[in-house]
């Protein structure tokens, strides 16, 4: 290991008990998800990086299900959109009604006041919809007839989508794609993964019998942990290097942001504490990067790669020093 990669002071680990019912969350996700450790984690590490989660896959590979089983084991408030065509931005996020008794607007939430919003097959509904989302997975808020009104701590957004060759969807605008911290894909399990899905209970059943594993409470205290893991100077060179080769690729119209290199650190920071390390090393951020960048990256028009090719072309060109 390339010693200026690390501090002689990391911030100190975790208090040890939050790590065991860490890793007894991620077992418990695990045990309902089979065969998906590397997608599961990732999707940890975007809780606790304090972002929010894109997952894209065909319909019935485990979206929803995941989504399910990250608010029970973290025992937080759920709410479940279906998103459809004739949805308006009100149905998300509340609305006002006059009451003749008070002769005054009552604002009645919308599901959006949640711990965790489902935000399922997102991209089957408008673009308009879509926004109804951006103030608040920006800013942890929303805004109705001039009122600002907060949402839970934490919050956090699971949003689902169907490939955009299927029928009846909306691509999501770049803009909307950016307030995602990470994007992942589950894909089909391999065949023992699959077999063992086969001959066990239901999934909606195992749900059921979820119990929490981290409280509200501990999971805020472990997103603040996040926050001091060390990212020496060095490593935020690596960290810029990706950004700038993202910028100047000859088959990348649109490279990467200031934002999406903060969402990169970040969430390098989380996947560093889930192996209970109060630093970062480049293994970190190559693990996080492809679903952080990928869904960030805009392809030229002279360009053969997909999003998710020129991602790890990036990775494979950038060396470490």
């Amino acid at each position: 290991m390339n010693a200026r990669l690390v501090s002689a002071a990391p911030a100190p680990p975790p208090d040890p008990a939050l790590v065991v019912a860490l890793e007894r969350a991620q077992a418990q996700v695990n045990r309902v998800v089979l065969g998906k450790a590397a997608p599961v984690r990732l999707a940890f590490a975007c809780i606790l990086a304090g972002g929010h989660l894109l997952i894209e896959d065909l319909p019935g590979v485990g979206k929803t299900t995941l989504a399910h089983a990250l608010a029970a084991t973290l025992d937080l408030s759920f709410q479940r959109i279906q998103f459809t065509s004739d949805m308006l931005p009100a149905d998300i996020i509340g609305v006002s009604v006059y009451e003749r008794e008070t002769a005054q607007f009552r604002f009645h939430p919308g599901p959006i006041f949640a711990g965790l919003l489902l935000a399922d097959e997102i991209n089957r509904a408008t673009p308009k919809t879509q926004s109804a989302l951006l103030e608040a997975m920006a800013e942890q808020q929303i805004t109705v007839d001039g009122a600002t009104r907060k949402l839970p701590d934490p919050f956090f957004v699971v949003a689902t989508q169907n490939p955009v060759e299927l029928a009846g969807t909306y691509p999501l605008p770049d803009s909307q794609l950016d307030r995602f911290m990470l994007r992942i894909g589950l894909d089909y399990p391999d065949p023992a993964a699959e077999r063992a899905l086969l001959a066990s209970s239901d999934r909606r059943e195992l749900l059921a019998q979820l119990t929490p594993c981290l409280s509200t409470a501990q999971l805020v205290q472990l997103r603040g942990a996040v926050a001091s893991v060390l990212a020496s100077p060095a490593l935020i060179d690596y960290v810029q290097a990706l950004l700038a080769a993202s910028r100047s690729h000859a088959e990348i119209r649109v490279g990467l942001s200031p934002r999406a290199g903060l969402a990169l650190l970040n969430a390098a920071r989380a996947h560093a504490l889930l192996d209970g390390r109060g630093y970062c090393v480049p293994e970190d951020v190559q693990a996080v990067f492809p679903g952080v960048a990928a869904h960030r990256l805009i392809p030229s028009a002279s360009s053969n790669s997909g999003r998710d090719r020129l991602a790890a072309i990036l990775l494979e060109k950038t060396p470490v020093r």
